[in-house]
């Protein structure tokens, strides 16, 4: 156990750093969304496309890599809806938020730097995968879903689907880790080697990725703090931390996923919670309470059970 606070803490000790770096007024808020900006748009980008470009896939399938991990999303979001809606009484739209919140995992500015902390190479490659439909799957049904929960409400007059598929599909052509990724599968497909200066480049604005993240993270939590909704927060956060790693272990073994494929999905879902939960919540205008509530209870709580997930795990 020594050894697995050894390899979580300091993840950890570096979010509680960029938190009180801000909420002692040392540096300012605005200079954490500045280093994020940085991560979301550089350095990640660059850490992925070096990942996929120089991968080696083993003979594993990608394809049992997100189906062993959206299993254990699916599980866990349809939870999360019931409990919202029938367990507290909340409407459809509630419902939506409370499974985003609890099954959107913070892959990038957390699972990342977690899972090459902790599994390696190997485990990155894994994760580089999940990452290539992650943000889209999730956002799709995210927002599928809400534009279906206001349909049922009579909230606000939906959308065609053709118009939000086409809004999705605009967003992700210009986003930094699509580009990198399909840069790297590029790459990669053309056994094209990267060595030299460029090598030396990239591999320094890749070793920036995983501390300027956590630090960024931390930085933005001042941001999402806990108020109202406790209750269904801290139930969110239950099923968050423990029933969608919980899920996706057991798909990953029904599937026979190698071990260390199967480490870095179940860390990677044993991380907090995503803020692109609080960024649907605000797109849709609802929920903000529950997703920040969310965010900051599975970040505070997070240290202790991915510390148990990654002793499982060993």
């Amino acid at each position: 156990m020594s050894d697995v606070a050894f390899n979580v803490l300091p993840i950890f000790a570096l979010i509680l750093i960029g938190w009180l770096l801000v909420r002692t007024g040392y540096l300012r808020e605005e200079l954490g969304e500045g280093l994020g900006e940085f991560v979301f748009r550089v350095a990640v980008p660059v850490l992925l496309f070096r990942t996929i470009a120089e991968a080696n896939f083993s003979g594993e399938s990608p394809l049992r890599i997100w189906v062993a991990y959206f299993a254990g999303v699916a599980f866990t979001w349809t939870v999360a809806h019931l409990a919202a809606t029938l367990g507290f009484g909340r409407d459809r739209r509630i419902g939506v938020l409370a499974g985003v919140s609890s099954a959107f995992a913070n892959t990038i500015f957390i699972g990342l730097p977690l899972v090459s902390r902790l599994v390696g190479n190997d485990g990155v490659v894994a994760l580089s995968v999940l990452i290539s439909v992650h943000l889209p799957v999730m956002m799709i049904a995210g927002t599928v879903l809400m534009e279906r929960a206001e349909r049922k409400e009579h909230t606000r007059e939906p959308q065609s689907f053709a118009a939000l598929l086409l809004g999705i599909g605009r967003n992700l052509v210009r986003n930094p880790l699509v580009i990198g990724l399909v840069a790297g599968a590029l790459f990669h497909t053309g056994g094209v080697p990267l060595s030299g200066p460029v090598k030396v480049v990239i591999d320094q604005l890749a070793a920036l990725a995983a501390p300027a993240a956590l630090v960024s993270i931390g930085m933005a939590l001042n941001k999402y703090k806990v108020g109202g909704n406790a209750g269904i927060a801290l139930a969110m956060t239950g099923l968050k931390l423990l029933v969608l790693p919980g899920s996706v272990y057991v798909a990953c073994r029904v599937l026979g996923l190698s071990p260390e494929w199967t480490a870095a999905m179940v860390l990677t879902s044993s991380v907090p919670t995503g803020v692109n939960a609080w960024l649907l919540a605000n797109h849709f205008g609802v929920g903000h309470a529950l997703a920040s509530s969310t965010i900051t209870m599975t970040t505070a709580l997070g240290v202790f059970t991915v510390s148990f997930w990654a002793w499982l795990l060993g």
